[in-house]
């Protein structure tokens, strides 16, 4: 069986050079918010300016607990609290919406774009109100969302698409994960807020660590959000591959839709980092059923929008036709870097085989 996803393969590949970095932490001392930390923030941001257009100054880097930590403490930075509501995607993973209600802000879930699966920019301005703080636009599966033209402040939701924002300048912040089985995955959780404003990211540091400005010196409410050095050292030695990786992620996807452009696939886009590929079918079962049968896993991201979510039916308002047929028909094919030419080939055939 093709795997949707086998962190087995890097990890092996990683292990040596991974135990040595770990026994000079473990030497060092050292566990968090140290040398390995910051060179990992002063290489991503580096990484970012150098794989935008035009090349840009590296944005600023705060690396934190996870991406749903780095989402809550940007929006916890630009002043979001209780009261508040923020315009979010209603098809999108939960940490997006989790992130507001950590908060104490409302969630406000907006349908998605047909053919994008991201959030429709030509809803916002019906959705808001004199309580809107902010708009959360998610790159879901790595395809970049279009950026709404509006005067509320944006985060980016980057989870899924490491590479594939171009200019950290346009937004107010971008969130990333390092979830292992993201783009640049981690060796457990991890997240960074990347931003242009230098303010933002001092108020961002300052909240990762119980809004401490010196030692037991707490100026705001905040929590542990701190990511550990041995997180920082798998990332640096992944964050190396990232490129190629991205590449490689490409070429798999242009593959199976050159295999099966019948399908019908999330809409293309040229900075697409494909951390997932996915397809849509009404028939959803019956396409996982063939493709389990020719040795192919499948998987669904995501079986529920936001406000179909048990604990989110709360949230529910207008109808969310497209974010439901998106939930509905979903299904997830093998795209990772690490996928041999033989498997992908396979994956292909049976794709094609779909179609015909």
């Amino acid at each position: 069986m093709v795997p949707v996803v086998d962190l087995s393969r890097r990890g092996r590949e990683l292990a040596t050079e991974f135990a040595a970095r770990v026994a000079g932490i473990t030497a060092s001392g050292v566990r968090l918010l140290g040398e390995e930390t910051a060179a990992f923030e002063h290489e991503f941001g580096a990484w970012l300016a150098e794989s935008g257009e035009p090349v840009t100054i590296p944005p600023h880097v705060v690396a934190v607990g996870s991406g749903a930590s780095a989402l809550q403490l940007a929006m916890a930075a630009l002043g979001v609290g209780p009261g508040d509501e923020v315009i979010v995607p209603a098809f999108t993973a939960v940490p997006t919406a989790s992130a507001v209600c950590a908060l104490g802000a409302t969630p406000v879930l907006v349908d998605v774009e047909a053919d994008s699966a991201c959030l429709d920019p030509a809803l916002i301005e019906a959705a808001r109100s004199a309580c809107t703080k902010a708009v959360i636009v998610v790159h879901l599966y790595g395809r970049p969302a279009a950026i709404p033209v509006t005067d509320l402040p944006i985060i980016e939701d980057a989870a899924q698409a490491h590479g594939a924002v171009a200019d950290h300048s346009r937004s107010a912040a971008v969130a990333y994960s390092f979830y292992p089985t993201k783009n640049l995955g981690g060796i457990g959780d991890g997240g960074a807020v990347v931003t242009s404003d230098a303010s933002l990211a001092d108020r961002v540091r300052r909240l990762r660590v119980h809004g401490m400005t010196q030692q037991y010196v707490h100026e705001d409410i905040s929590q542990n959000f701190r990511m550990s050095e041995v997180e920082a050292a798998w990332l640096r030695l992944s964050l190396g591959r990232l490129t190629a990786d991205n590449a490689r992620r490409r070429a798999v996807a242009a593959r199976y839709r050159e295999s099966a452009p019948a399908l019908r696939w999330q809409s293309p886009h040229s900075a697409h980092v494909y951390h997932l590929c996915v397809m849509r079918s009404p028939n959803r079962q019956l396409i996982r059923d063939e493709l389990a049968a020719q040795g192919v896993a499948t998987a669904i991201h995501y079986p529920l929008a936001v406000d179909d979510q048990p604990a989110y039916r709360q949230f529910a308002s207008a109808p969310r036709t497209q974010s439901r047929a998106w939930a509905a028909e979903c299904i997830s094919v093998p795209c990772f870097p690490d996928l041999t030419d033989g498997e992908i080939d396979h994956v292909a055939d049976a794709l094609a085989a779909l179609s015909s």
